[in-house]
């Protein structure tokens, strides 16, 4: 009966899921713990120690750098967001007095806005003081296996793996896969850990992926797990790369409808920019002159809008608009296609 492994369950021969166990260096250290020492030493001289939230261990001051960098990068994050947000939010407490549109005023321009809706949800579930495992902290809004284990390490001393993006291309191509599904990117993750130096292993793990082991041209050469990395002939193959989707263009009409020197916005209800102010819109053609048009690119659509000033507001769009001056716009949280909106509508004034 052939023989398989937890990682390929196929009718082939498995190539196994670690490198071919060598024998032990001159100091008697086995393959596995030799490349935990090497990634170890290789963080203490090239990580990225001077990141502020690696130099503290501020529950909250972590875990909002885990969920400002989800879908971010670390240079935007670090100077654009992440201290005036804990300017105007220095604790977790804070956050949960605020009103969900405070928060997301201070968010405006980090997108993916569910993520400040979910820190204002979990600052008030927990009153402000995060539970201190993976496990609790997984059960909170917006907080995922991986930035659950992240917080719990980083903040708590718990050694748990994690799964970043980083992390992930990095197992593809030490373990030289080109598939592979959640459960055994997990394993492999586990299988890999440093659990004696937890905290070290995951920060390192991330400026490996971050500064080496790169989509594209990683530095192979200088890499400290080369050595028992069997992808590194062809790291580029690995992982199967993903098809790319035509990103699909959304065509609206911007309604602008004044009243006495305001104009109407609405509240989004929707998951997309969900409490954020935006002007109207609407797919049909209303009458209206045309005043211009702003085009507006998201990570998953692009927004052509066509700017109509309008007489009057279809009837559902007008029994749920408010209406504000340019200058309230200001203190109003709103995506980036309605500042240009309103950078235009400034311009006619």
């Amino acid at each position: 009966m052939m023989k398989t492994c937890g990682f390929q369950m196929r009718k082939e021969k498995c190539t196994g899921c670690f490198p071919k166990k060598r024998s032990n260096d001159k100091k008697g250290h086995s393959p596995v713990q030799t490349t935990k020492d090497k990634l170890h030493s290789w963080y203490l001289k090239n990580g990225r120690h001077d990141l502020p939230w690696r130099q503290t261990k501020n529950p909250y001051k972590i875990y909002l750098s885990e969920i400002m960098l989800q879908q971010t990068q670390v240079r935007t994050v670090l100077e654009r967001f992440y201290f005036p947000f804990l300017e105007r939010f220095p604790t977790l407490k804070s956050v949960a007095e605020a009103s969900e549109e405070e928060l997301l005023k201070a968010w405006e321009g980090l997108g993916y806005y569910s993520r400040a809706r979910n820190l204002h949800k979990t600052a008030r579930i927990t009153d402000g003081v995060l539970p201190e495992t993976a496990e609790e902290l997984e059960r909170l809004p917006g907080i995922g296996r991986s930035t659950a284990r992240a917080i719990a390490c980083f903040a708590f001393g718990e050694a748990q793996p994690i799964l970043d993006a980083n992390v992930r291309r990095i197992l593809f191509r030490f373990f030289r896969r080109r598939r592979a599904t959640e459960k055994e990117l997990w394993r492999m993750a586990e299988r890999l850990f440093d659990a004696q130096r937890a905290y070290a292993w995951n920060q390192a793990m991330m400026d490996l992926g971050a500064g080496l082991c790169l989509p594209k041209e990683p530095c192979c050469d200088l890499c400290p797990l080369a050595a028992e990395c069997r992808g590194r002939t062809a790291p580029q193959h690995y992982p199967a790369p993903k098809k790319k989707k035509e990103k699909p263009i959304r065509k609206r009409r911007i309604l602008l409808h004044e009243r006495a020197g305001r104009f109407a916005l609405l509240r989004s209800q929707e998951r997309f920019h969900g409490g954020l102010w935006h002007f109207p819109q609407s797919e049909k053609v209303p009458k209206g002159e045309v005043l211009g048009r702003v085009v507006q690119h998201y990570s998953h659509f692009t927004l052509e809008g066509e700017l109509l000033k309008v007489d009057a507001l279809p009837a559902p769009l007008a029994a749920a608009a408010r209406y504000f001056s340019t200058e309230e716009m200001e203190n109003l949280p709103m995506g980036g296609a309605d500042r240009k909106v309103l950078e235009a509508v400034r311009s006619e004034e």
